[in-house]
């Protein structure tokens, strides 16, 4: 049992990794930075959903982003399949950026 846990703490860790290399076209910052990821599920198959928002519903990138993020993070190996799931529950603020994100942005 140990090591499906070790497993998917490293597939997450790569997930997380992957997230880090989609930009908001608007803003210098990654989406996982700017707290646009609300979750990231893995079930026992690999399939992995993700949970995020976007800056506005009407986010200019509303189509791109979301098929961006599903297309990084299908191309891991160990993930089977993935599905990108908008949601605007709560509604992103910037209180959800990291502090790197507030201090890039010099919100800080």
């Amino acid at each position: 049992m140990a090591e499906t846990t070790e497993e998917t703490q490293d597939l997450g860790e790569k997930i997380v990794r992957v997230l880090k290399t989609v930009f908001d076209p608007e803003i210098p910052v990654d989406i996982y930075e700017l707290g646009l990821i609300y979750d990231v599920f893995v079930n026992e198959a690999d399939e992995v959903k993700v949970l995020m928002t976007l800056t506005t519903p009407n986010c200019p990138v509303a189509e791109t982003l979301p098929q961006e993020v599903e297309e990084k993070v299908k191309s891991l190996d160990e993930v089977k399949d993935a599905a990108v799931e908008i949601t605007f529950d709560p509604p992103w603020s910037q209180d959800l950026m990291s502090e790197e994100a507030k201090l890039e942005l010099g919100l800080l």
